[in-house]
């Protein structure tokens, strides 16, 4: 790897290990092996350096989702799949990699913290939030993100991301209060009221573990 791809990876670790708001421009340095004048160099400023490192960071989790999903599809989801079995069955796959990606999450929300401060950051996030809706939409949809039309991602994007958002925000105050897909799925049934309340596949005496 060049220096631009070092620094990059080097930021990525930071975030991990350190966070958005401790993480320095020498942290970086010593975790990349490049040096100072090199980050200005290949993104301009440190700031720049971690908003990018932030996003791939973001997209990582996404591919480790889609990557999983690919390698083993989830128990129950078959060609004739509804959409609310679909969404219990991937979004129970989502949470299984909430904790092994909290601490880029953790960095995600202490970044959000400051967007009001920001404004370069508040834009970032902002270029970033169509990309993210259709992502999201294909992952729990099953389906080509590409092939999202712009009002599906709108919609239903929209409720995906804000989704995400609330259990980073329940993660980091107390994971073993984030709700399950099937909590979810049974809150969403409660307020459309018009649909059979959805079986709950853990509690069943038969039901296959992972």
């Amino acid at each position: 790897m060049g220096h631009r791809e070092d620094l990059l990876a080097g930021a990525k670790r930071c975030l991990e290990e350190k966070g958005w708001s401790r993480t320095t421009a020498r942290d970086i340095v010593a975790a990349s092996g490049a040096n100072l004048a090199s980050i200005g160099y290949h993104y301009g400023s440190k700031d720049a350096l971690m908003r990018e490192a932030l996003f791939a960071s973001m997209g990582d989790w996404a591919d480790d989702v889609q990557r999983s999903l690919e390698a083993d599809a989830p128990a129950g989801e078959g060609p004739d799949t509804g959409l609310r079995e679909r969404f219990e069955a991937r979004w129970t796959r989502v949470l299984e990699l909430f904790d092994k990606h909290q601490a880029v999450w953790r960095s995600q929300l202490e970044a959000i913290l400051q967007v009001q401060n920001d404004p370069e950051l508040r834009a970032a996030f902002g270029r970033a939030q169509p990309e993210g809706r259709q992502g999201l939409v294909g992952l729990i949809h099953g389906i080509d993100e590409r092939d999202v039309d712009e009002e599906t991602s709108r919609v239903m994007g929209s409720f995906y991301m804000t989704l995400v958002s609330g259990m980073v925000v329940q993660m980091a105050i107390d994971p073993d209060l984030m709700p399950s897909a099937h909590d979810l799925v049974e809150a969403m049934r409660r307020i459309v009221g018009d649909a059979p309340a959805a079986p709950d596949a853990s509690a069943a005496p038969d039901a296959p573990t992972r």
